[in-house]
Formats: C-alpha cells, sequence, structure tokens
C-alpha cells in the first residue's frame, strides 16, 4: 500500500483501518490518500475521499450509538455495529459541518500531525514534500514527574555541589563579607536572567531531547545551536571530572591515611601566631589515581541504565539536605575556638573583621603563601564560584518525563535559583561572623569542622552530593552528544547516534576518556574556570535566544510564561559575556573561538537543515523593511540592478531530469557584476492546477537542485496554466513584490522552429514580446545559446553592439557587465551607430564617444552609413541574400494562402485568430533592413565573442509569421548573438 501511495508510510493493521479508541463511540478511522501524489493527510472513515465537501454523522448520533452498545464490545465489534457510509456517489449522514469537509469532532491525530513530531530528521518539510505520517495504537503512558521531583530537586541537586563544601568558606574569607555578597549577588543575577529566558523558551512549545541544545538550536539556528551544544557537552564532561576531583579531595582529608603518596605541606602562620605551622593537602597523584578509579566506577554504573540512576537520584539529596541542617546546628553551637582553634562562633568583632577583602598570593592547593604562584582577586573568585550556581538546566533536560513542561520548568528552576541564591547569602554572613580569616583561608573544609554532631556526617554528605552530580553529568553529557548526532548536521557525529530508547554507549565512553583527561591534571582551582566558559556560553546562547525571539515577535513567538522582555534577555547575554571577560581574558577568547570554529565548520560541512530559527525570522523582517524603503517608485539608475526573469521553458524538449537548458543559469551569472543580484528561473506546464499541482512541485524541486548545482543566485518557479502564452501573461504581471520584480525577461531564440515545424511558435514568441512591451520589462533573446561559453572558455577578440534605437543604455551596461567575468575580460568593446548615408557621420562619432567617456566605459565607435530600403544594396552577391530570396518566398506564399482563405470565408485577412493588416511594402522594407543589418554583422563581426543588436518590436496588425521571417533573416549565419530590447527607463547614468 505504501508502494502505491509513493511512499508515504502509513503504519496501520492488515486491513489499513485502525482504532482510536474510545473516543466518540469507538469510531474507527483509517487513511485516505489524495490523488495524484498529493500528501497523505488522515480523516475519519465518514469522509469522501473523492469529494472535498463531504460529510459525516454528528457527534450526538456517535453518543446515542456509543451508549446503546454493550460495555464489554470489544473495538472491532464496536466499529462493525456501526452504520456505514457510502462511498464517492453512496448517501451520507447530514452533518452540520459538510461546508468544512471534515466530522464534527476534532481529529486527534491530525493534532499529533500538527504537533511536528519529527525527531528523525532535523529538515523541516518544504512545501510539497511527502511527510510520513506514522499510526499507532494507543500506548499506556509511563508516569510523569511534577514540579518537586521532575524539576525542582533535579536542579538543586546540581546547583548544591563541592564549591559550597569546600570553597565557600575560603572565598568568604579572601573576598570579605562584603564582596562575597556581591560576589553571590553577580552570579546569581546571571542565573537568574537566563532562567527568565529558559522559561520564556520553554513555554514557547513542545521540547525534545538535548535540553539547550534544543532550545538555542531551534531559536539561533542549526549552526549556533551545534557550536554552544557541543560547548555545553565539554562543559558537563569537564564538570564531572570536576565533582570526582572535590569528592576525592574529600575523601584523603577525612582519612588521610588512605593517600598513596606523600600529602603536600606548607608552613604558614595561622590564627595569628608567630610560629609557621604546617598545613596538609593531598598530593597531586592521590587525587589523579583515586580520580580515574572513581571516574572508571562511575562509568560502569551509568552503563548499567539510566533508570537505575534516576531510581537512586533523589537518595542523594538527602544526605545534603541532612548535611546543611548539620552545619547549620554546628554554626550555632560553636563557641570561641570549639570545635577547633580559630573559631569565634557568631561574633559582631569578627564580622567587622572579615568585612573587607584580602586578596593574597596562594599555592596550587589555595593556602595562603607568601611564595605562591596563583594571586586570587575578585575576577579570579568569579570563575571559582560560577560553578556553584550552576545546574539550571537540570529540569528542562527533563523535560519529556513531566505532566507538564509548560509550569514545571519555570516554577521550577526559579524556585531552585532563587533558594540557593538565597542559601549562599545567608551562608556568607554566617562565615564571615563564625572564624578568623585565618581559619577561613586554611580551613578547607571548615563545614566539616563546625558540623553537628561529628565531622563524618559532612564528609559523607559532600562526597555523596558530589559522586551523585558526576553521575548526573556522566549520564546527561553523552545524551547531549547522541541528541546532536541524531540530528544528522554534522557527519563526523554518525558514530554517537543510537536508537529511540537507546543507551548511548559509544558517547558515554567518549565522555568518560574527557573526564579522566581532566582528572587527571588534578588541579581542582583550573578546571573550575574551564567548566565557568562553556557554562556561560550556554547560558549567553539562552538569553541570545530569547532576546532575538522576543524582539522578533513573530506571530508563533507565544511564550505561556509572561514574566519576560528583550531587555531583561539582552542584560542576562551582557552579564554572561562581562562574567567571561572578568575571569579570564585569554580563556574567553580560546572559547570563543573553539565555538567559532564549530560554526564554521558546521557551516561548511554540515548539512542543511530549517528549524524555523529566529534568524530566519529576522532575515523575513529585515527584507521587509528593506523592501518598504524601497516603496514602488522607480529605482534610481545608479542603484540599478538586473533582475532577469529566466524563462525556462525551452522551445521543443529537453533530457530527461533536465529542468533547464544547461547555459541558462551561465548566462544568468554573466549579467551579475560580482555574483550580486538575484534571478528568477520560471518554467510553465501545460495543463490544469489541481491536476498539475503535484507535478509542480516536484519540478519546482528539480529546478531548484539544478540552480544549486550551477551556483546560481535565484528561486525557482513553476506555473501551471491552459498555455505557455497564457502562464507568461500571469507571471508577467504578477512576479515579484515593489521594486524587487524582474525587470528583463531572458530567453532563447526559437532557431528550431522551422526545422521541427512548430507553428504555433511564431505566434507565442511573438505575444511574448509583445507581453513583454505592455508590462515595461526589458528582453534578452540569446541566439546561439548551446555555444555559450561556461565560465571556464576564456574568450578573445570583440564585443560588438550595434546600437540602432534609444534603450536606456541597457546594452552598454550588458557589455560592460560581461567584461567583468573572466570568460570575456580580454575582450574589447565595439559600438557600431547605423545611420542613414545623408546624416553627419563624424558629428555622431563624436558625440557617441563623449557620451561613453562620460560613463567611464572604454570602447571603439564606427559609425555605419546605409540606406534602410534601398533595393539596389540587397542585391549585392553574400551570403545572406539566399536566405532573403527563401524568406520572401515564404512570405508570399503564407500571404496568398491567407488572401485565399479570406475569400472563401467571405472574411477579412485573419492570422493567429486575429485580424491583420498586410502592407506588402513595408513587408519588402522590413526584410530589406534585416538583410542589411545581418550582411552588416556579417561584414563587421565575424570573428567577434559575441554580438548585440537592439531587437524590432513586432510590427503593429503583421502576422507573428511575418516577424519570426525578419528574425531568422536578422539572426541568419551569426554564431552568437544577443537582441536586446530596453524599456521606458534609463539604466545607466552620466553623474556621479
Amino acid at each position: 500500500m505504501a508502494a502505491e501511495n509513493n511512499g508515504v508510510d502509513i503504519e496501520t493493521s492488515e486491513d489499513n483501518e485502525f482504532s482510536s479508541g474510545r473516543g466518540v463511540g469507538g469510531r474507527k478511522y483509517r487513511p485516505v490518500f489524495a490523488h495524484d501524489h498529493d500528501r497523505a493527510i488522515l480523516e475519519m472513515s465518514s469522509i469522501d475521499p473523492g469529494v472535498r465537501a463531504s460529510s459525516s454523522a454528528s457527534l450526538n448520533d456517535a453518543k446515542k450509538l456509543n451508549a446503546g452498545m454493550p460495555q464489554n464490545m470489544t473495538s472491532e465489534a464496536r466499529d462493525r455495529s456501526l452504520p456505514s457510509h457510502g462511498g464517492v456517489n453512496g448517501s451520507q449522514t447530514e452533518s452540520k459541518l459538510e461546508l468544512f469537509g471534515f466530522d464534527s469532532l476534532v481529529n486527534i491525530l491530525g493534532l499529533k500531525s500538527m504537533a511536528g513530531d519529527q525527531a528523525q530528521t532535523p529538515l523541516s518539510p518544504v512545501d510539497g514534500d511527502d511527510v510520513p505520517v506514522n499510526v499507532e495504537r494507543p500506548q499506556a503512558s509511563s508516569v510523569k514527574l511534577g514540579t518537586m521531583m521532575g524539576v525542582f530537586v533535579p536542579c538543586l541537586q546540581n546547583i548544591l555541589g563541592i564549591i559550597y563544601y569546600i570553597r565557600f568558606s575560603w572565598i568568604v574569607g579572601m573576598a570579605g563579607i562584603g564582596q562575597s555578597l556581591l560576589l553571590v549577588a553577580f552570579c546569581g543575577s546571571c542565573t537568574f536572567l537566563t532562567t527568565i529566558s529558559l522559561s520564556a523558551i520553554a513555554t514557547n512549545g513542545a521540547m525534545k531531547g538535548g535540553g539547550p541544545y534544543y532550545l538555542i538550536g531551534r531559536a539561533l539556528g542549526p549552526e549556533v545551536g551545534v557550536s554552544i551544544g557541543l560547548c555545553f557537552f565539554l562543559g558537563n564532561a569537564v564538570a564531572g571530572a570536576l565533582y570526582v576531583l572535590g569528592a576525592v579531595e574529600t575523601f584523603l582529608n577525612a582519612l588521610p591515611q588512605a593517600g598513596i603518596f606523600r600529602d603536600t605541606q606548607t608552613f604558614v602562620k595561622v590564627n595569628g601566631t608567630d610560629v609557621a605551622q604546617p598545613i596538609t593537602s593531598p598530593s597531586l597523584h592521590d587525587l589523579q589515581v583515586y580520580g580515574i578509579i572513581v571516574t572508571i566506577i562511575l562509568c560502569f554504573i551509568v552503563f548499567g541504565g539510566v533508570k537505575m540512576i534516576n531510581r537512586v537520584a533523589p537518595a542523594f539529596l538527602l544526605p545534603v539536605v541532612f548535611s546543611l541542617f548539620c552545619i547549620f546546628v554546628g554554626i550555632f553551637l560553636a563557641r570561641t575556638n570549639y570545635p577547633a582553634d580559630g573559631i569565634t562562633g557568631l561574633s559582631l568583632q569578627s564580622f567587622k573583621d572579615n568585612w573587607g577583602s584580602e586578596y593574597q598570593m596562594t599555592n596550587n592547593a589555595g593556602i595562603p603563601d607568601p611564595t605562591g604562584k596563583i594571586y586570587w582577586n575578585f575576577n579570579a573568585l568569579v570563575g571559582l564560584f560560577f560553578p556553584a550556581v550552576t545546574g539550571i538546566m537540570a529540569g528542562s533536560n527533563r523535560s519529556a518525563s513531566l505532566k507538564d513542561t509548560q509550569r514545571s520548568i519555570p516554577v521550577g528552576t526559579l524556585a531552585a535559583t532563587l533558594a540557593t541564591t538565597i542559601l549562599y547569602l545567608v551562608t556568607v554572613l554566617f562565615f564571615g561572623a563564625l572564624a578568623t580569616r585565618d581559619k577561613l583561608l586554611t580551613d578547607r573544609l571548615l563545614t566539616a569542622t563546625v558540623a553537628w554532631p561529628v565531622p563524618a556526617i559532612t564528609y559523607i554528605g559532600i562526597i555523596l552530593s558530589t559522586l551523585g552530580a558526576a553521575l548526573q553529568s556522566l549520564t546527561g553529557a553523552p545524551r547531549l552528544l547522541a541528541a546532536i548526532a541524531n540530528d544528522d548536521i554534522l557527519p563526523v557525529l554518525n558514530y554517537f547516534k543510537v536508537a529511540d530508547g537507546s543507551e548511548p554507549h559509544v558517547a558515554t565512553l567518549f565522555t568518560a576518556f574527557l573526564c579522566i583527561g581532566c582528572v587527571i591534571i588534578g588541579n581542582l582551582d583550573l578546571i573550575t574556570p574551564t567548566v565557568t566558559m562553556f557554562y556561560l556560553l550556554c547560558y549567553g546562547g539562552v538569553n541570545l535566544s530569547c532576546f532575538l525571539l522576543d524582539l522578533l515577535d513573530a506571530p508563533s513567538w507565544r511564550p505561556r510564561w509572561k514574566f519576560h522582555h528583550w531587555s531583561l534577555s539582552l542584560i542576562g547575554a551582557s552579564i554572561c559575556i562581562v562574567i567571561m571577560f572578568l575571569i579570564s581574558w585569554i580563556f574567553t577568547v580560546v572559547s570563543l573561538a573553539l565555538a567559532s570554529l564549530i560554526y564554521y565548520y558546521v557551516s561548511i560541512k554540515g548539512k542543511a537543515g530549517d528549524w524555523g530559527d529566529g534568524f530566519k525570522s529576522a532575515y523575513f523582517q529585515l527584507a521587509l523593511r528593506s523592501l518598504r524603503s524601497l516603496g514602488a517608485s522607480q529605482v534610481h539608475p545608479k542603484n540599478w540592478y538586473p533582475i532577469p526573469l529566466i524563462f525556462c521553458r525551452p522551445w521543443g524538449k529537453l533530457p530527461e531530469n533536465v529542468p533547464c537548458h544547461p547555459k541558462l543559469a551561465d548566462f544568468a551569472n554573466f549579467m551579475k557584476k560580482k555574483g550580486r543580484g538575484m534571478s528568477i528561473f520560471v518554467s510553465i506546464l501545460d495543463g490544469e492546477y489541481h491536476e498539475c499541482a503535484e507535478d509542480a512541485k516536484a519540478a519546482c524541486r528539480a529546478l531548484s537542485t539544478y540552480i544549486e548545482y550551477k551556483k546560481c543566485e535565484g528561486v525557482a518557479e513553476i506555473v501551471v496554466a491552459p498555455s505557455m502564452s497564457d502562464g507568461f501573461r500571469g507571471i508577467v504581471q504578477t512576479m515579484g513584490l515593489g521594486n524587487l520584480k524582474p525587470n528583463i525577461v531572458v530567453m532563447r531564440y526559437p532557431e528550431i522552429w522551422r526545422r521541427e515545424n512548430l507553428t504555433e511558435i511564431p505566434a507565442t514568441f511573438v505575444g511574448i514580446i509583445n507581453d513583454c512591451i505592455v508590462a515595461n520589462k526589458a528582453v534578452v533573446i540569446v541566439k546561439g545559446l548551446d555555444e555559450w561559453p561556461n565560465e571556464y572558455q576564456r574568450q578573445y577578440g570583440t564585443i560588438d553592439l550595434y546600437w540602432i534605437v534609444r534603450d536606456g543604455g541597457l546594452m552598454l551596461l550588458l557589455s560592460q557587465l560581461l567584461l567583468t567575468k573572466e570568460s570575456f575580460e580580454s575582450c574589447k568593446i565595439q559600438v557600431f551607430c547605423i545611420a542613414e548615408e545623408d546624416s553627419d557621420a563624424e558629428e555622431l562619432k563624436a558625440d557617441v564617444k563623449k557620451f561613453l567617456y562620460d560613463l567611464r566605459m572604454q570602447a571603439e565607435v564606427i559609425v555605419i552609413s546605409m540606406k534602410s530600403w534601398d533595393i539596389a544594396q540587397a542585391e549585392q552577391q553574400d551570403e545572406s541574400v539566399e536566405a532573403f530570396s527563401l524568406a520572401r518566398e515564404r512570405i508570399s506564399g503564407y500571404l496568398a494562402e491567407m488572401k485565399g482563405r479570406a475569400e472563401r470565408e467571405g472574411q477579412p485577412l485573419m492570422a493567429d485568430g486575429k485580424n491583420v493588416v498586410v502592407n506588402e511594402v513595408q513587408v519588402e522594407k522590413f526584410l530589406y533592413t534585416t538583410l542589411k543589418l545581418n550582411s552588416t554583422i556579417l561584414r563587421y563581426s565575424r570573428m567577434s565573442a559575441v554580438v548585440l543588436v537592439s531587437l524590432p518590436p513586432p510590427p503593429l496588425n503583421h502576422p507573428a509569421y511575418f516577424y519570426m521571417e525578419y528574425m531568422d533573416l536578422l539572426v541568419e549565419n551569426v554564431p552568437r548573438l544577443l537582441m536586446v530590447r530596453g524599456y521606458r527607463r534609463d539604466v545607466v547614468t552620466l553623474f556621479t
């Protein structure tokens, strides 16, 4: 069945029917296929597939049927008991919505198709593409999470981590209470504003896998999404190493005897004493060995499956909450030098002493050391502390498991952000009043020291919380990488693709190797700035996404979260950038360079995708504003650009799967300066629109592919019309907008019309030219298109212009455009001016030279005198005389046939369905004029690269057959010729 319907994938039962459940009386649905490659749409069985305005049973009737059925009937029996509906010509039940052609009940499967669930491909289907519609039986929904367990707890677990336990007291001692409050407020405002932007984007529609990558990619495009997404993946992988090192360092501080290597000792003066005392810190090698072992164990747990991790993840939060309770109880119970030296209890004097900052040199372990290599200031502390406020994306990463994403993500994320920020602010005040500055700077585990009743509780809480956060990082990072790979943007990431419901084992291995590499570095304070940069890139991308979407305010931008504004998102993005440069401008430049390299790589190697991103909306609005600014008035000649309408319909047949003449795109490129400008490629299909609509869409796709292959900036349009003349007449009237309408019609000269005996071509050809004249369009007709050079075929000789009538300078401008191309850059221009013999040839030559000089055009001017209808001159023996004689004979025969038919029917002279007036003297004059012009071209321009000549308009009330004879005589034996007719305006100007 699928094969018979052009590849449309309809998953149904054997009889192509499926049950919709117990909806309206168990009504059965079935797929209905539209005729001639139309999209497969899902309608109720009562809808007639052949008639648009079909009717169906009303909702009340369906309810009555359902009420009268036994409750134990199966869905199949219930469906069979429903009354059958007629076919195409059958009678159907009256419906109030018969006008709309649909049942009165909203089609729930149609709603699913509107949701656009296309997780398998990043490409949005373009108009006319066949979209597979998968119809499946309803499945039991899995258990969904609420705001508390789905968003608040994961965010709280990710935000509260190692920095709070083993670095926060040290930060208070180094920066002082005042600047620590400023530090918390500064970093907290960044995540708070990012949460506002995240809430707006997350509530603007359904979310899929990938978390912030999905949000940024769909807002800023696949290139930006992949570049920031990969950086966010690296940040998560490095954060896993950060948590592992924190857990190992806590373990070694709690059990120093577990160390394999000798601990590092630093002698400093502690608590105001004059004697330097040793401060012990774990060995770097111990951190590396234990860190690698813990990372491998965590990876084995991750390989066990995410279900096991999700079951135990809430349990990791309990030790954290309990340890916080113990810490605050210990703070209130602390007294002077209890439970350790340097503890003052909650003292106002300590609060005053610790209010100011005391930045100084430290060693790699953070212990104050005058000979240390690291100097700490506010900027460095921002990089150290910022990971303590990250983790706000944990809820959005679980959007698929939430009952109500529109409510849970904003409420849960904001609650976790505000709760942790308040906790940090309160802790700063308590730590500042709890101990001396030396104790704050030297006791890296002050939280364990003051914890009640024993420090072991805090140690266990630290280890379990950090290991839980590490598990979340090692679980989320591979899934982020797999989501990027599944979007099929970068072919190099195909190794990390996973099927739906499968575990990303390859991505997990890759993440483990990155985590182990960072663990080998072993320095917690050097890893945290790296994590900070990657997280800030992600947060900045979220803020910029919301800023762009809010500023553009497209019709589809309707987030449920109303508390947002583009200025807040802009401030949030600015804070992210400021924090990056405050931490380290070197790390900032490196991270931005990495993201830019990924962006460039994706734009070059990535597969094209259209996700409806904000940049496309920005381009659209910019185009509208530019179009309105151009107005409807004529463009000044200095700003005139050729917008050619390339008429692809050939005079004859092209090979199969060739939508346009191969040389037409080459010629269109020659009409542009440095590729600037737009071409519109148009083809016409004969037939009825409703019957040929799908064929037209397929032809448009083929023509667009051809344009891209030829590297021509342009668009493709296919028009269905009863005839070529009707189609072109509609095109020339309606194509384009405002001043972006095509101004030049380019088509091939029908050289085959006489050879193939295509008698309908003359009337069509003349009609097209007349339509262009009426519509005020310039015309360029190419003779010898098969011999037109491509961009690699260099031409030599001259470009000869036979400038006969005033055309606004179009012919001169086309010659200059040809000179800008490599194929014609070696040619020179010759301008031939045709004048009567009694005119002043020298004066005309001087005027034309002055005119070309003012136009900045280098050309040789040649004036030719000729009598346009001197019969004696036409009798000269050259190769055009034979063609002239044959043309005159054919015209005489055609005229005699018209006269004979008119006499027999008793009507005036008719040609092409219209009355004509034939002046035989005028016909002879036209023939002699074209003969003389052809002889002149052959005499002077036989070796030229290309010849441009003014196109004579079709004479009024002349048969189209006569005009074709004139044109055939004009182009006789000229291998490459452009016939140009301007329109009622200038395209060049003398003035600057």
